[in-house]
């Protein structure tokens, strides 16, 4: 014989309102799992049942059950903390993306030393692009210089072109 539950859904909406809104948020996937984990309760099934169904382990399934008592529809969007602070302030930024609009071309590895150099904050080159990224800035690649190719090679390519037979 099982537990009792002790947890009971609260019937807020009709499920046809919760199927309606499993086809509506196709675009925001992470809310439909949770959408059908309560519909599954409406149908009688428990919490540990639920959560084994949408592929999630028990304690979440009786997180998003407490979610859903408490708020809704609302209270199954998930909460993001907003992750680490960025090492640069707002205004420092603003002074970096002026710094990079000032010149056409920037390697990556320029930027990074000029963030070292300039605002004394130490990044990778993946954080770096992360920010180019978001001021909507693209970096070069500098591509690679041979080490043998001697300074003239231009002018000697040109004196080899117009030699040749017509």
């Amino acid at each position: 014989m099982g537990r009792k539950k002790t947890l009971v859904v609260e019937r807020r909406v009709s499920e046809s309102e919760i199927n309606k809104r499993i086809r509506e948020e196709k675009n925001r996937a992470r809310i439909i799992p949770r959408l059908i984990f309560i519909k599954l309760l409406y149908g009688g099934k428990s919490v540990i049942e639920a959560s084994k169904d949408v592929g999630v382990v028990k304690r979440v399934g009786y997180q998003w059950l407490e979610r859903w008592n408490e708020s809704g529809f609302d209270g199954l969007v998930p909460r993001f903390a907003g992750g680490k602070p960025s090492k640069l302030s707002v205004d420092q930024k603003k002074e970096l993306r002026t710094l990079l609009e000032s010149k056409d071309l920037w390697y990556l590895g320029d930027v990074v030393d000029l963030i070292r150099t300039k605002f004394d904050v130490e990044y990778s080159e993946r954080q770096v692009r992360r920010i180019l990224k978001g001021f909507k800035m693209k970096h070069a690649k500098p591509y690679q210089v041979d080490y043998r190719k001697p300074d003239n090679a231009e002018e000697k390519l040109k004196k080899t072109r117009s030699n040749k037979p017509g």
